[in-house]
């Protein structure tokens, strides 16, 4: 069975997969007609789950996430065997010999035994499974409402569909979740995205869980080259009760230096670049 907070990370997965992108925030006279926005409501939900299913891209970036206690850097590198990541600086210092020795044992134990990226690489395509099925659920989970135009990005506000029924706890979420969406008309790509938690969300009526109303996230992409569009800047904060503890997210995390890496690598060679630096 599938723990309340999976359902948060779940759920929290499919957003940040989405292609965004930076997008205008000032606003026109509504310039679309109803079939229109509609249509490339459609579209741009239709194309992200068809990118979502694409990897035939992979690049390697810099992930820089803080939180109220920590402040770190890493480098990843996508592969054909899943995602391979070096911790760079702590609190934007570079790691102190004690700890660079140890992220190099963590490395060399990977590399050792391949059984632990395959284990990652099964939890990945686990919630990629899950994220498609979620992505296809999005038109049917909200209703959207056209709101104006500027730029060429279109702009549209969110609410839960009263007659979607969640079919398990990993869609639960959406039913409490409203905010606003940006479209590029002409990329047909879904480009910024701001949701809120309305209400609290119980798991098994409060048992196993709960959100609390007024989490909220925000999250951005940009093109970085090539036609390909990936995440720049997310966002969070979140309440996540699960029996008698509570989990706070209180997250923000920028991605930069995207470059592109050879098709087909693997997480081998993939740590071999960490370790040199190129």
């Amino acid at each position: 069975m599938t723990t309340p907070l999976n359902s948060v990370r779940f759920l929290l997965i499919v957003l940040l997969l989405l292609p965004w992108a930076a997008a205008s925030r000032g606003q026109s006279a509504p310039a679309l007609s109803t079939a229109q926005s509609q249509a490339l409501e459609q579209q741009a939900l239709a194309t992200e789950v068809r990118t979502a299913q694409d990897a035939s891209h992979p690049m390697r970036y810099r992930l820089h996430r803080s939180t109220p206690r920590l402040r770190s850097t890493k480098e990843i590198i996508e592969t054909r065997d899943g995602d391979v990541a070096r911790l760079l600086t702590i609190d934007g210092q570079p790691l102190t010999q004690a700890a660079d020795q140890k992220e190099q044992a963590r490395l060399d134990a990977l590399l050792n035994d391949p059984g632990q990226q395959q284990h990652r690489r099964k939890a990945e395509e686990e919630d990629s499974g899950i994220v498609l099925k979620l992505l296809r659920m999005l038109p049917h989970a909200f209703l959207y409402e056209y709101t104006g135009s500027s730029d060429g990005v279109e702009k549209f506000r969110f609410r839960p569909n009263p007659n979607f029924v969640p079919p398990d706890l990993e869609t639960q979420a959406l039913t409490a979740m409203t905010g606003e969406i940006w479209i590029n008309a002409s990329e047909k790509r879904v480009t910024r995205l701001e949701g809120h938690l309305q209400q609290d969300t119980n798991y098994a009526w409060g048992i196993l869980g709960k959100l609390d109303k007024g989490g909220w996230v925000v999250i951005e992409q940009a093109n970085v080259g090539g036609g390909q569009w990936r995440i720049v800047h997310v966002q969070m904060k979140m309440d996540l009760r699960i029996l008698f503890k509570t989990k706070n997210i209180d997250t923000t995390e920028e991605m930069s230096g995207y470059a592109p890496v050879p098709a087909g690598i693997d997480y081998r060679q993939a740590i071999q670049m960490l370790r040199a630096g190129r």
